[in-house]
Formats: structure tokens, sequence, C-alpha cells
């Protein structure tokens, strides 16, 4: 038997809690992810995930989410979901319902959704158009939304999200995503992402956050991991295949996630903004790193009152 450990990104806190409550009752990693991920998902004042995601550059909200066990890397996502407010259970469908495939995108997501009677929902509320166009404007702020300064890349992210939202003329109406690594009483673990993807990006965009290897990977082997950040980056860095790699060739979690996001860091990359990332091993333990300063990453275990704050060691 394992001691149950559930972790998250900044901003996951608001769900681990019905995360961990499943895991003391017995239940299994991927039912703690979903609903640990279902409560972000359903946060209002998340911006980054779910229902009041920012939208892409014509105003429309697609979600991206993925599901990965480590037991047998069984792996399931969607991307580009429009209408549908928790794509991490959509995702999970995918993998029990249709087993044949691993990842469904846009309109055939929907229908998928629509098959397995999920509810729709208006994704994009008031709040959340408001903040796509406070964004929008000039700002000193980092593009990701955590509170951090903006970087070049950032910087010109921004100008070239300005053109593109001109050029698609957007109808009237800080993005980050959340990762959730369950490990359960039987040693299962479950890593899951959900997210709205980058604010203004082109329609039809997919990020790390659907991809195997990228923004999500889980072998019980070694240990679960995932990414958030500059998702283009990741996708090029296989960077979450790469944290697990290193944990199961002796790398302490925390160590293996800032060699794998020193590695993406040589790439060059005209949009570069941060990239994190955070682990589990199957023994419990944990680590996280970022590019800057400040980032933290969240944990509960089976004694825990509520999430506790730890913090990421820095590139």
């Amino acid at each position: 038997m394992a001691d149950p450990v559930i972790i998250g990104s900044e901003r996951s806190e608001i769900g681990l809690p019905s995360g961990m409550d499943v895991l003391r009752r017995g239940g299994s990693a991927l039912d703690a992810v979903e609903a640990a991920m279902q409560r972000c998902e359903d946060n209002p004042a998340d911006h980054y995930v779910g229902t009041a995601g920012l939208p892409n550059a014509q105003g429309v909200v697609e979600l991206d989410a993925s599901v990965m066990l480590g037991s047998g890397r069984r792996f399931a996502a969607v991307a580009a979901l429009q209408g549908y407010p928790h794509p991490i259970s959509v995702a999970r469908a995918v993998l029990e319902k249709l087993p044949q495939h691993s990842l469904l995108v846009g309109e055939g997501a929907a229908l998928f959704a629509r098959e397995c009677g999920f509810a729709t929902a208006d994704l994009l509320t008031d709040e959340s158009r408001a903040q796509w166009r406070k964004q929008v404007a000039d700002s000193q702020e980092a593009v990701e939304g955590e509170n951090t300064a903006a970087t070049d890349g950032d910087r010109r992210y921004r100008e070239s999200a300005l053109a593109l939202i001109r050029r698609l003329a957007p109808h009237d109406g800080p993005w980050g995503t959340i990762n959730i690594i369950a490990l359960d009483a039987t040693g299962e673990m479950c890593v899951g992402v959900s997210t709205s993807g980058y604010p203004y990006k082109y329609p039809g965009r997919v990020g790390d956050s659907a991809l195997p290897g990228a923004g999500n990977w889980c072998d019980l082997r070694a240990g679960g991991a995932a990414c958030t950040g500059r998702g283009e980056l990741s996708m090029r860095g296989g960077t979450a295949r790469t944290i697990v790699d290193l944990i199961g060739a002796g790398s302490d979690p925390a160590e293996a996630c800032r060699t794998a996001l020193a590695d993406a860091a040589t790439l060059p990359d005209d949009f570069r903004s941060e990239l994190r990332a955070l682990a589990l091993t199957p023994d419990g333990r944990h680590g996280g790193a970022a590019g800057q300063e400040g980032s933290v990453y969240a944990l509960m275990t089976a004694d825990s009152a509520e999430p506790e704050l730890r913090p990421r060691i820095v590139l």
C-alpha cells in the first residue's frame, strides 16, 4: 500500500482538497485527478482553464486536457474543444470509452462529448471577456499571468497577438495551465493537465497539454511529470518525458525538472516565455522547477488539513 499524495501547479489549491478526499476514501488516482481538476475548471476566477478561460484570437474559448496513467502508460486527450466546461472529464471518457484512440480535437472532440452526454456551457464569461481586452493592451506583466515581469518573448508574443486579433476581427464579446498529479493507495499514479491555452492563440492551436511526452507523461517505473508555460518549447523538448526519464536514471524530482527546463531553454524561440514543471515519484517524492523566483506548487497528503505551498527551484 502506498501513502496517497496529490500535487498541483499554481492555482490548483482550489481543487486539491476534493482530490485528496477521493484518495482518503480509497478512490483511484484517476478519480482524484478528475475531481480536483473539475473544481479548477469550474472556478470563475481562474481565466486559464475551463469556464472563464481566455479566448483565442476570434474570441472563442478552446480547451485542451489530458490524463495519463502510470501503470500502463495509457493516455487520452482532447484539444481545441469548444462549449464543454470539463475537458478533463471528456479526456477521461476517451480513455475509457474510446480506447482505440488517444487524442480527439475540435469538432470530433465535441461530437464525442455530445455522444457521451456531457453538458455544454457558455465558456466566455463577462469577466474573462474584459480580461481578454485588458491583456491585449500594452502591459509590463508576463503574458502567462503569474504576476511576473514580462520578458522580450512576452512582448513579442503580445505584439504578434494584437496583429492577429486585428486581422481576424474578433466579435465583441494570465494564461496558465493547471497540472495535477495523484498517487493512490494501490500505487497507481495519474497525471492530469487542463488549459484554455495561450490567450489570443490562432484558432485550432493545440499546446503541450494534450500531447504525451510534452506537457504530460506518467510511467510508474519512475514517476509522473507535467509542464505549464510555453507549450511550444516543451513540445520541442519532450520536457515531461525527459523529466521522468531523468528521475528513472536517479535524479531527484526537482533537479530533474530543472535539468529538463535547462535543456528546453537552449532552444531558439522568438516568443520565449517562462516554462515550469513539476514531478511526483511512486514513493511519494516530489518537486518542481521554474524560470523565475517565487513560483510554487501545492501539495496534500492524507494528513494535510489544507494544501501546502512548496517552492520550486529556479532554473
